[in-house]
């Protein structure tokens, strides 16, 4: 086995505040974040995988896992061949990823996974209205009908939620994602800055 990604996996139902999340952190020197939501939404539609995607993103529906996989992990080497993402300077805010359970056993050999942040929200009804919100402003025409914001809720209750089980309870951290973005920023720097300060010092990317 080569050198694996030292990560941090945000982990949550639609429209917990992933990305949000993700986007923060990877402005703080020393964090990369890696969304595979904006990667497989930036595909050419035309593609064949462009098409792959599309084709389960309309139904609400999550893209097979080994398709998933292999794209991700292609992309993330990219990455750093381009040295847009240093390895061995910054630890990788993995947003989207893994999304199943056989997800966890197919990016073992990629990512080392040093904490779950787990942003949960107990109002399912919120999550709803804020999807939908947020598919008028972003345009995300995938989150638009309602019926298809439900049910990624419930592929996520019934598909991804399970994968926290698979993570050893001392890795993962409740924080709510109810509240101001800074607020919930702050709850997660303070789980993740010692760990990534002891895997990789104070040195500036």
């Amino acid at each position: 086995m080569g050198y694996r990604y030292q990560a941090v996996l945000l982990f949550g139902a639609p429209g917990a505040g992933k990305g949000t999340q993700g986007s923060l952190l990877g402005q703080i020197p020393g964090y990369f974040h890696l969304s595979t939501g904006d990667m497989f939404r930036a595909m050419d539609k035309g593609s064949e995988l462009g098409r792959v995607f599309f084709e389960y993103s309309s139904r609400g529906e999550l893209v097979p896992d080994e398709i998933t996989v292999d794209v991700w992990s292609r992309y993330a080497h990219a990455l750093t061949v381009l040295n847009l993402y240093k390895p061995h300077q910054q630890l990788l805010v993995l947003d989207g990823l893994p999304r199943t359970v056989r997800q966890v056993d197919l990016i073992r050999d990629h990512v080392d996974v040093t904490c779950v942040i787990h942003l949960y929200a107990k109002d399912r009804e919120k999550m709803v209205q804020r999807l939908r919100g947020r598919a008028l402003k972003e345009k995300r025409m995938d989150d638009a009908k309602e019926e298809v914001v439900r049910n990624r809720l419930d592929v996520y209750e019934r598909e991804t939620r399970p994968v926290l089980d698979r993570f050893d309870k001392s890795l993962v951290h409740d924080v709510d994602a109810i509240g101001s973005p800074g607020a919930v920023l702050a709850k997660i720097l303070s789980v993740v800055t010692p760990i990534q300060e002891s895997r990789f010092g104070n040195a500036l990317t």
